[in-house]
């Protein structure tokens, strides 16, 4: 894996949680607002502060998914992340394994470990 796809890699994994986390809390104030109180309306300004995470969300997705290659089911199932409450977690612990996995394959080359 060259300098730039982990990179693209990396930026997606790091705004895919607290971009989960906005999902989250956006939407339990906007539950709380409608049921129980309409006096105080955090939803007002957790909205633009979600909006903000959830493009660069996208623009980080579309450039990992362009520069490792995925395919469409790939690509697809990461959005899908961006959209299913708590999915931005998930989508992390995925990142996260592949770039270990790609370091570790790394290494191996590089020490010329061959799988057997």
């Amino acid at each position: 894996m060259d300098i730039k796809t982990a990179t693209a890699l990396r930026r997606l994994r790091l705004v895919s949680v607290p971009e989960g986390i906005s999902w989250i809390v956006l939407a339990t104030c906007t539950v709380i607002k409608y049921t129980v109180t309409s006096d105080v309306d955090v939803a007002r300004w957790l909205g633009p502060i979600h909006g903000v995470l959830f493009t660069l969300y996208v623009i980080f997705l579309l450039d990992a998914w362009k520069r490792a290659k995925w395919s469409w089911k790939t690509g697809a199932l990461y959005f899908a992340y961006s959209v299913i409450p708590g999915g931005g977690f998930v989508a992390e612990r995925r990142l996260r394994r592949a770039s270990e996995d790609a370091v570790i394959a790394d290494r191996a080359r590089t020490e010329g470990v061959v799988n057997a």
